[in-house]
């Protein structure tokens, strides 16, 4: 890509990532421009007509060759945006989707005091939580560690650290008292879907965030069984679902004593979180 203006190396770039199926080709060409310039995104405009320097032209040859195999863009970037804020990422962690904000927007819908994430990954829900309800304390859990290094450092990077407690558990093996919001984004795709997933999915996210190794229930029963021992009278579980599990989750939650089921969907029409409430 040397001796090449800015504009004539993001078309070439776009030109090979749309030879290798990437799904954006164009997007992806200029936001990796602006990182390997080091500049806002909304600035590769401006130097579009300018000959990009060796060692930028370097940096995005190497950015772009990795996209090429479906390294995700967040993962080159090093971070993601989530309910308008960015959250540091890495392939340690799942990276924070739109379609979960619906979870935090129904969580936001109502007042909490202490909130506990059950598989926090990088942290985008807990933190975010703790962001908008600036007197809200929070718990999060994860079995990874670096899942865990990952959200603390979320946590630091969005001033809510002194009101977070991060925790290595298995679900609610190390999580002691009562909340009056619990809320997870768990792993929920059955072991036989996986094949069917996108590249930048299936090789470079967490294998342990996607599945839980059988029907993608899993998580939902374990979450189902502890949540009334650790809600206040009155508090709030909700956790976000694929979309084919409001009715199965709904059940499950019904059967741990659960009441005041609801199945909220995304912007897509698509079933997305199941709400319960622990009765008073």
């Amino acid at each position: 890509m040397s001796g090449q203006t800015a504009a004539q190396a993001m078309a070439a770039a776009a030109a090979r990532l749309r030879a290798a199926g990437v799904p954006d080709p164009a997007r992806d060409a200029r936001l990796l421009l602006a990182h390997a310039a080091r500049i806002e995104a909304s600035r590769v405009t401006l130097i579009a007509p300018e000959d990009l320097a060796p060692e930028i032209a370097e940096r995005y040859e190497q950015l772009i060759a990795l996209r090429a195999v479906r390294v995700p863009v967040s993962h080159l970037l090093g971070e993601r945006e989530f309910y308008g804020r960015r959250f540091k990422v890495s392939a340690e962690v799942l990276d924070p989707r739109p379609e979960t904000e619906t979870l935090v927007e129904v969580a936001l819908s109502a007042p909490f005091d202490r909130v506990l994430d059950l598989g926090t990954g990088s942290g985008c829900i807990l933190v975010t939580l703790l962001a908008e309800r600036p007197t809200a304390t929070g718990m999060g859990v994860d079995l990874s560690e670096a899942a865990c290094l990952q959200a603390s450092a979320n946590a630091v990077l969005h001033r809510v650290a002194e009101r977070v407690n991060i925790v290595a558990s298995d679900w609610f093996e190390r999580v002691g008292g009562r909340f009056d919001l619990i809320v997870s984004n768990p792993p929920y795709i059955a072991l036989a879907e996986m094949q069917g997933l996108a590249p930048e999915v299936l090789r470079h996210e967490p294998e342990m965030a996607l599945t839980d190794g059988g029907d993608g229930l899993g998580a939902y029963r374990r979450i189902a069984a502890g949540a009334p021992d650790h809600l206040v009278p009155g508090g709030r579980l909700m956790v976000e679902i694929g979309p084919t599990q409001a009715l199965t989750v709904s059940q499950l939650f019904e059967a741990a004593g659960l009441s005041g089921i609801r199945v909220i969907p995304d912007l897509d029409g698509r079933d997305r979180v199941v709400a319960a409430i622990l009765p008073e």
